[in-house]
């Protein structure tokens, strides 16, 4: 069996990942096993997910997949380079993967490779340090460098997933030189467009959900059945919303000295004192990260600083993570396809499999605090599920409200024969 490894965040499984999925299928035709590694709470973006994560391994297992596996948080909500890395490395630690598979706006392996190849130079990173040093931001220094020495196209760096591509390759080249990476050009809205539409992207449809009354017509239209249902069920009362979390930011930012704040992962190079300032000026959550946004620290880098400072995410911890790599691979759903892969993984994997968090850790242990490397990456993931419970209306369920890793398990998805 062909085994097919997918990085995503699915929030929520739309028309283009069903797609995507399909695309695997017709390539590998049925001897293939599809394992998506899914950010899990918190995205890229530093956002809460409109639904929780179980929800969402669900609904992509519904869609295609056979295991989806959750992205530790110290990887999830950082740089497209970290998250990149932090999937690869996932993946390669069970054993199993064959192919990594990722979507990307350009038609065309070569010219990513070509840029992959390009920034891992020794003399492309020094540029790059440079160019930082000086105060220009990352993106903008890496698309003049890679102009200059390579040639390629000013606007391959200008497109989110060709970003994320080309750190897939370039963490495929470091990690995992033993996973093939395939391109399956993505199909559909590009992330900034907004229209509603059969592949709308998924920021639009966050877009649409944050309305007091979306448009469930044509949602209807961008969403598998499956994810529409369960998006309707949901819908008011168990959408969340990061903006819910600004009034517990201000309250986090009352109760913490300076250099507490300095010691925060992403609030180095005075961002801490512009925070505070910026906060006093501020009545909504996106007025207060628009007013941080700089020419060097995008609304991106800003809104990733907001789950990391409510959690207390260290400087220190997120850079032994880097080095260290995920520690665990912990389960959120499979069918019975993903079972059998499960005893593969058990067999060849590099890391330990978590199917029941308290096993590993447990409530205890995590308020005493005294944690294996491994536990303090899984008590993150515990926090931040529960964080994104703070962003959730305040009539929502009470179950939803006080949603934890210790009593939740995995779903699983029984196949239907077909008829």
């Amino acid at each position: 069996m062909h085994v097919v490894g997918v990085i995503a965040e699915y929030n929520p499984f739309h028309q283009g990942h069903a797609y995507q999925l399909r695309a695997i299928r017709e390539r590998f035709h049925d001897d293939v096993a599809i394992v998506a590694v899914m950010s899990g709470s918190f995205t890229q973006r530093g956002e809460a997910a409109v639904l929780d994560k179980w929800r969402r391994a669900d609904l992509a297992v519904r869609g295609g997949c056979q295991l989806v596996l959750e992205l530790p948080f110290l990887f999830a909500c950082r740089s497209a380079q970290d998250f990149a890395r932090g999937g690869v490395r996932l993946l390669q630690g069970l054993g199993c993967v064959d192919t990594l598979v990722f979507g990307a706006e350009s038609p065309d392996l070569a010219p990513l490779m070509e840029a992959a190849r390009v920034i891992d130079a020794p003399e492309t990173q020094a540029a790059l340090h440079e160019a930082l040093r000086a105060g220009a931001s990352y993106a903008k220094a890496l698309t003049a460098i890679l102009q200059e020495a390579s040639g390629l196209a000013a606007n391959l760096l200008h497109q989110p997933n060709n970003i994320l591509a080309i750190e897939y390759l370039r963490a495929i080249r470091v990690y995992a030189p033993g996973i093939e990476p395939l391109l399956i050009t993505r199909r559909g809205a590009g992330y900034h467009e907004a229209s509603l539409g059969p592949l709308a992207s998924a920021s639009a449809i966050r877009g649409e959900l944050a309305k007091a009354q979306p448009d469930f017509a044509s949602l209807r239209d961008s969403l598998p059945e499956a994810t529409y249902a369960a998006i309707r069920a949901a819908f008011p009362a168990e959408i969340a919303s990061t903006e819910r979390l600004f009034r517990p930011l201000l309250a986090r930012l009352l109760t913490m000295q300076g250099r507490e704040l300095e010691a925060i992962f992403g609030l180095q190079e005075g961002l801490a004192n512009r925070l505070l300032a910026k906060s006093r000026q501020s009545r909504t959550l996106q007025e207060l990260i628009a007013g941080m946004v700089t020419s060097r620290y995008p609304a991106s880098r800003i809104s990733r600083i907001v789950p990391h400072l409510l959690l207390g995410t260290g400087e220190r911890t997120a850079r032994e993570a880097a080095e260290t790599g995920p520690l665990y691979a912990r389960v959120l759903a499979f069918d019975e396809v993903g079972r059998e892969l499960l005893h593969a993984v058990k067999e060849r994997s590099t890391l330990p499999l978590i199917t029941k968090v308290s096993v590993a850790l447990n409530s205890r242990e995590r308020l005493e605090g005294d944690l294996t490397p491994l536990q303090a990456m899984l008590a993150l993931d515990t926090r931040a599920t529960e964080l994104r419970t703070l962003a959730l209306p305040d009539h929502a369920p009470l179950a939803a409200l006080h949603q934890t890793d210790f009593i939740t398990s995995p779903h699983f998805i029984r196949n239907i024969p077909d008829t």
